[in-house]
């Protein structure tokens, strides 16, 4: 996934994501300890994350998806959270896994 796949990056995350032949969106987490020391803050990410992919994975079909946090994801609120992962499935859906961010 990580040699062949499209990538989207903001301050917040990097979105790695590729065709994955099958009628359905796959969500991947890769929050690093590295950036996030506490695991109550990995798992804050983590839930946000998914109930945005959650949100939009009918638009992500047939996409195969892997978010990796950046060091400023911890000290964003929520809704910047949100914002950022909106534009990363708008890019997902735009270019595809054919496109480079």
């Amino acid at each position: 996934m990580f040699d062949k796949a499209a990538r989207s990056r903001d301050r917040l995350f990097t979105i790695l994501y590729r065709d994955n032949n099958v009628e359905i969106a796959r969500l991947g987490l890769a929050i690093s300890k590295k950036h996030c020391k506490k695991a109550t803050d990995r798992n804050r990410i983590k839930r946000i994350v998914r109930e945005s992919f959650r949100h939009h994975g009918t638009q992500l079909a047939g996409l195969d998806i892997v978010v990796l946090n950046q060091p400023a994801t911890l000290a964003a609120p929520n809704p910047v959270l949100f914002e950022s992962l909106e534009r990363h499935w708008q890019r997902c859906r735009t270019t595809g896994a054919s496109g480079n961010q």
